[in-house]
């Protein structure tokens, strides 16, 4: 026996979805051998009201696909359309739901439809396409979950199946080496600086047998990431209200490793925020204080649980967001079952849905293994005097860090900060940055401030002769780190 699919939508608006839909499903060589579709508008004449027929067809079928548009639809005496109508049924009969949402949140919706939206988004989750293709392909995800749900599939995860035709010179040596040395001084990590490109790969998991390299690796390591995965990047928008709309303040595309993108993203946000700035006459050393106005590590760790966690089988890229009032960082993806968005302030399990890209990340101190990384977040926003971290779990995975509203964006060095600051030191710049994070973690090695601020090694030690007077290195080479030097 094959599944059988409804197909739910206005008739009209998405004829020729409903058309590649069915044709597609039955075509595949995977879904044509486990479903059947039906559209009413392939359904023979016959002397029975078409209200009962599809009704009878969306609480019989096992997988009901509902296509949401601007349109609600023709309405019955009720005031309501058949889409609606169909939806209904399907949920009274718990059918496997599948609901794509066309053109996302930026359409313009007739009244009801938006409230048939709101009405579904309560229920279920829902998946957003722009073209014909992202709706089959997204589709296509839905398909084979529910396969494997049922028993008759099993898939490789998406960070462990093999990149297409991609070997190892597709990645970069350089990235590979700096890995090693950055993970060697902030975890510990035993192989050598040198070892050998497919010996550091075969340690992490990232090469098959055959020499097939594992999409995991292309995100790492890889010369040119996106040329194998398109959507495996970050865009980056700041906009001047609280709302989604134009013109932006600034809008960017990043793209790169995983690495670079969380750098890029971060950087971003915090070149775009307001940066307080004391006095010589705060604090017990002789640097002038200064604090970002949303906390750094809270920022990093949302872009970085975003990258590392997101689904990337989806079209939708990692999209950070800058309002007046708040921070928003979205990705395709959902929390592990088990897990709840109350967990998330707490002490929880670690279940990345990544694991291949979790372990790399985690070694190099972008993230932390244990599960602590959104617990830290909520301490981190309360030490700043901010409102809790906001999670939501579906359609997508966001984070919302609110911002302070009574500190201008447009903040500026205040008129009682010292003249003979150091010109080479700028009060709101990277250095300061660098600075601050000595404070709040001395005694770490150069590579650990370079991972922080997403700087290469060489930068930070720039920094430390810029900064010579105001930061010392106390230790051993291997052992020792960066302090700030004390009053007197």
């Amino acid at each position: 026996m094959k599944y059988r699919i409804f197909i739910s939508s206005v008739q009209r608006e998405f004829a020729k979805e409903r058309r590649s839909i069915a044709d597609y499903i039955r075509r595949d060589a995977l879904f044509g051998k486990f479903f059947d579709v039906f559209i009413f508008e392939e359904t023979p004449a016959a002397n029975v009201p078409a209200q009962k027929v599809y009704l009878e067809e969306a609480a019989n079928c096992d997988v009901y696909l509902g296509l949401i548009g601007a349109k609600y639809g023709n309405e019955d005496d009720k005031g309501v359309s058949p889409t609606e109508r169909e939806y209904d049924a399907a949920a009274r009969a718990s059918r496997h739901i599948l609901v794509f949402l066309k053109g996302g949140n930026l359409v313009s919706r007739e009244d009801k439809e938006a409230a048939f939206l709101r009405k579904v988004e309560s229920e279920r989750v829902r998946r957003s396409f722009r073209t014909i293709r992202d709706l089959r392909e997204t589709l296509a995800v839905s398909l084979v979950r529910f396969l494997e749900e049922q028993g008759k599939i099993q898939s490789v995860p998406f960070d462990m199946s093999v990149a297409g035709d991609a070997r190892i010179h597709d990645l970069s040596v350089k990235k590979m080496r700096d890995f090693v040395r950055t993970a060697r001084e902030v975890r510990g990590f035993r192989l050598p600086v040198n070892v050998p490109a497919k010996d550091l790969l075969k340690h992490l998991n990232l090469i098959r047998t055959d020499g097939g390299i594992t999409n995991a690796a292309i995100l790492l390591f890889g010369k040119n990431p996106q040329r194998f995965f398109i959507n495996s990047e970050v865009k980056c928008a700041q906009f001047y209200g609280v709302r989604v709309e134009k013109p932006m303040a600034d809008h960017q595309i990043y793209q790169g490793d995983v690495f670079e993108l969380a750098d890029q993203a971060t950087r971003f946000v915090m070149t775009h925020i307001s940066n307080w700035v004391g006095t010589r006459g705060e604090g017990d050393s002789v640097i002038v204080p200064t604090r970002h106005e949303l906390p750094y590590d809270a920022v990093k760790e949302a872009i970085v649980n975003a990258i590392c966690h997101r689904d990337y089988t989806s079209h939708q890229s990692v999209q950070v967001m800058l309002f007046a009032d708040r921070l928003e960082v979205w990705n395709a993806g959902r929390l592990p079952k088990g897990l709840t968005v109350a967990d998330l302030k707490k002490a929880h399990a670690s279940l990345p849905p990544n694991e291949l890209l979790a372990l790399p990340m985690y070694l190099k101190g972008a993230i932390e293994k244990t599960g602590t990384g959104t617990e830290d977040m909520v301490k981190q926003c309360r030490n700043w005097g901010l409102g809790d971290p906001e999670f939501t779990d579906g359609p997508d995975f966001r984070i919302v860090i609110r911002r302070r509203t009574d500190v201008s964006p447009q903040m500026s060095v205040p008129s009682s900060v010292p003249a003979n600051v150091p010109a080479n030191v700028p009060a709101n710049g990277e250095a300061a940055a660098f600075l601050s994070l000595v404070r709040e973690h001395p005694g770490r090695g150069t590579a650990f401030y370079a991972t922080k601020l997403g700087k290469a090694r060489r930068t930070i030690k720039r920094y430390v002769a810029m900064l010579a007077g105001l930061v010392e290195f106390r230790g051993g080479t291997k052992s020792g780190g960066y302090y700030l030097r004390v009053k007197g």
